[in-house]
C-alpha cells in the first residue's frame, strides 16, 4: 500500500524500531494500560513538543494543547482532557505552560485583527488590557510579549484550579498540585512561575 508524505512513515519505523531496541517490550506495555501522573495544557506551537521537553516517554505525560495554552470555562475539549485525567487517570499533577514568543500572545497584543482566532485570544486580550499600564511600560514588544504570556499562564493555571473539577477533586482529599511554567524557546528551559497551587487556600483571590 502506498502512502503520501512517504517520509514520515519512515521516520516513523526509525522511531518504533528504536524504541522496541532501547526498551523490548514498550509498546506492549502501553497497550494495557496508560498511568501517567501528570497533565500538561501547553500551547498548540510546534516548537513545543511536551514529552521532549520534560524528557518523559509515551504514556508518561497526558496532553491537552491549544491555542495560547488557554483554560477557558465554555471550553468543553480542555474541560474533559481535565476531568478524565483527574478522575480517571488520577494525575497528581496538572501543568500550565505557556512559552515566550507566544504567537497567539502576540496576536492578543497587536491592534489589528486575525480573523476567527481573534474571538479565542480575547481573553488573552482581556489580560492585557487589564495589564496594560505595566505591559506597555516595558522596553520592547518582546519583553511585552513575553511578560504576558507569564500573566495569561498564571491567570490560565488560576482559571483551572478554580474549575469544579479541581475543586472537586481537592474537597474530596485527591492530592493534587497544579503549577504554572513557561518554556524559553531560546535556551530550551523552563521557568517555574512560583504559582503553585496544592488546594483552595493557595488559588488567588480565595
Amino acid at each position: 500500500m502506498s502512502h503520501y508524505l512517504p517520509h514520515l512513515f519512515d521516520s516513523n519505523r526509525r522511531w518504533a524500531a528504536r524504541m522496541e531496541e532501547a526498551r523490548p517490550g514498550f509498546f506492549n506495555e502501553l497497550t494495557h494500560q496508560q498511568n501517567p501522573q501528570y497533565l500538561w495544557i501547553g500551547c498548540s506551537d510546534s516548537r513545543v513538543p511536551a514529552n521532549e521537553i520534560v524528557d518523559l516517554l509515551p504514556g508518561e505525560l497526558f496532553v491537552h494543547r491549544n491555542v495560547a495554552n488557554l483554560v477557558v470555562n465554555s471550553d468543553m475539549n480542555c474541560l474533559s482532557v481535565l476531568q478524565y485525567a483527574v478522575e480517571n487517570l488520577r494525575v497528581k499533577h496538572i501543568i500550565v505552560c505557556g512559552h515566550y514568543g507566544c504567537g497567539g500572545v502576540r496576536a492578543a497584543l497587536e491592534a489589528r485583527g486575525h480573523g476567527l482566532v481573534d474571538n479565542w485570544l480575547r481573553h488573552v486580550r482581556s489580560i492585557y488590557l487589564r495589564n496594560r499600564t505595566e505591559i506597555d511600560a516595558l522596553p520592547d514588544q518582546t519583553a511585552q510579549i513575553n511578560r504576558l504570556c507569564e500573566l495569561n499562564v498564571l491567570e490560565q493555571a488560576t482559571n483551572l484550579a478554580n474549575t469544579t473539577i479541581v475543586q472537586g477533586a481537592w474537597a474530596a482529599g485527591q492530592e493534587l498540585t497544579v503549577h504554572s511554567w513557561v518554556y524559553d524557546l531560546a535556551d530550551g528551559l523552563l521557568r517555574d512561575l512560583k504559582l503553585t497551587m496544592h488546594g483552595p487556600a493557595d488559588v488567588p483571590g480565595s
